[in-house]
Order: C-alpha cells, then sequence, then structure tokens
C-alpha cells in the first residue's frame, strides 16, 4: 500500500470548478467529481506526490491523526484505481 501512486495523464483532463475537481476519462466518456480533502489530494497527485506526502498533507491541513490520514488516503487512491484513473 505504499507504492508510488501515478495518476493517468495522456487520456485524462481536469479542471477545478468551484471548490471541487471534475475529472474527465476521455477514453471511456466517464467522469468523477473530486470534493473535499480529495481535492487537496488530488492536486497533490498532479505535483507527483507519494502516498506519504499525501498523509502528511492530510495532517497538516485537517488536524487529524495520521491513522485516519492514512485510511483516508488508500480510500481515496482505491476510490481512483477502481475509477481507473490511476496508472
Amino acid at each position: 500500500l505504499h507504492s508510488f501512486p501515478t495518476r493517468r495523464s495522456s487520456d485524462l483532463t481536469s479542471r477545478r470548478v468551484g471548490d471541487e475537481i471534475v475529472v474527465l476519462d476521455l477514453e471511456k466518456s466517464k467522469y468523477l467529481a473530486v470534493e473535499g480533502s480529495g481535492v487537496l489530494l488530488f492536486e497533490a497527485l498532479r505535483r507527483g506526490c507519494e502516498r506519504d506526502d499525501l498523509v502528511a498533507a492530510l495532517v497538516a491541513a485537517f488536524e487529524v491523526d495520521e491513522l485516519t490520514a492514512s485510511r483516508d488516503v488508500d480510500d481515496f487512491l482505491g476510490q481512483l484505481r477502481s475509477a481507473n484513473m490511476l496508472a
């Protein structure tokens, strides 16, 4: 679970709309709306952050403990993988 998450880039496009990020899979014509702490995590993935960096970002931004942040990051990455939005 501590692998380096890689966001697919060749057939994905994303745009910030208000308080969320809308990610469009151009190949499959599907989209995912990311909001709340997911916006912070998605933007960090765009910058190439690793899983541990994502956990640290949640701890700092939302004042949650590391275990809670780890679970949230793993859930978020799992959702992106399920949507086929991570390489």
